[in-house]
């Protein structure tokens, strides 16, 4: 995988999100995983003082950042990982939690709006990207007519149960409305889109994996339409993959959303505002996020 890491001019907001992704996932792949051996060691006899519902996009970074709040605070944070959508289904139907980092602003709105949370805060920012297989080419062709080759299998998450998805059916009818292609195009890709991750009845990797790398290396699909940050730490896994970012008239924003659920413990509030300020945001940054 090739990247330039000058900083062409012109650049929109999201091109520079998936850029930064991708360089920092360039810069993860040199430096090792010494956040998740550190989260390893982490001693799990402490109990913890803040609990996190939060999306598997942001696993990596969040896990570093919670070790920076750790040292700084004295509070431990635990973690409940997954698509954000379920996760939001799980807090409305009671599950305990103080704080969710959901990957939209939709599903931290909808539990404001039910009167679980406090206000819904972007916190963080995201791109979409082509992963591609070893084997994967635009074969001369431009994104939006290679996905509809009737032969390529292009994999996306669940839309309703992860954002992703959601960003995915977005960045379809994208390719329909700006004229990429046809009338119709949206609906097709729809239609032929292989919803391999984030639902309640996806495959589970084996331990370790990235689901995205082990999805392709198992030959499920030849693309995947998924985040820039998701792709990039596939690459560190199975370096013979492929990051492509989206042209500039297809990109979708990816927001992502921050709320404090009602009777979080007193160390949410504290836990937030440090993902909101210079310590957490750098972080973030590190992982390829955008600022809110």
């Amino acid at each position: 995988m090739s990247i330039s890491s000058g900083a062409p001019s012109g650049h929109t907001p999201l091109q520079e999100v998936a850029r930064t992704a991708l360089l920092a996932g360039l810069s993860t792949i040199v430096a090792g995983g010494a956040a998740a051996q550190s989260a390893a060691a982490a001693p799990e006899a402490v109990p913890a003082g803040v609990t996190v519902y939060a999306a598997g996009s942001l696993r990596t970074a969040l896990t570093e950042a919670a070790q920076a709040f750790e040292r700084q605070s004295g509070t431990r944070v635990a973690f409940n990982f997954g698509p954000s959508g379920l996760l939001k289904d799980k807090l409305l139907a009671g599950e305990r939690a103080d704080v969710f980092a959901s990957a939209n602003m939709e599903h931290p709105q909808a539990l404001a709006a039910a009167g679980r949370s406090g206000a819904a805060r972007p916190f963080a920012r995201n791109a979409l990207c082509l992963l591609g297989a070893p084997s994967f080419s635009l074969n001369g062709q431009d994104v939006a007519q290679r996905l509809l080759d009737p032969a390529l299998r292009v994999g996306t998450s669940t839309p309703g149960a992860d954002p992703a998805g959601d960003y995915a059916w977005r960045f379809f009818d994208k390719v329909e409305s700006s004229g990429a292609a046809g009338p119709g195009s949206a609906q097709r890709l729809k239609d032929r889109a292989l919803q391999l991750a984030g639902g309640p009845a996806s495959p589970t990797p084996p331990p370790g994996r990235s689901v995205y790398a082990w999805l392709l290396d198992e030959k499920q699909a030849d693309v995947f339409i998924t985040y820039c940050t998701n792709a990039t730490l596939a690459v560190r896994e199975s370096r013979a993959l492929q990051v492509l970012p989206l042209p500039q008239k297809l990109e979708v924003a990816a927001t992502y959303g921050l709320a404090v659920l009602q009777g979080a413990t007193p160390a949410a509030e504290a836990f937030t505002r440090f993902l909101l300020g210079e310590g957490g945001q750098s972080v973030l940054r590190s992982w390829g996020f955008g600022p809110p």
